[in-house]
């Protein structure tokens, strides 16, 4: 398993276990509809690329023409 991998893996598992214990504490309701949806959905895909290593927004870009590397960038 690559590094990349192992990362978003930890990421999406910090970013559930968050929500998961906020909603435990009682400080956000996850069984209402709120913005707080979308950052489980993200934790989530992070947990699911790391693992299969699909990820939507990565065929959104490639779709509207952003580049893995651009010339001249040393990144």
């Amino acid at each position: 398993m690559k590094v990349f991998s192992v990362i978003a893996i930890f990421a999406g598992t910090v970013i559930v276990s968050s929500l998961v214990g906020a909603h435990a504490m009682g400080q956000i309701n996850l069984m209402e509809m709120s913005w707080v949806w979308l950052t489980l959905f993200v934790g989530i895909n992070l947990f699911q690329m790391g693992f299969t290593g699909f990820c939507p927004a990565t065929k959104i870009l490639y779709a509207i023409g952003i580049k893995d590397k651009q010339v001249g960038c040393n990144m």
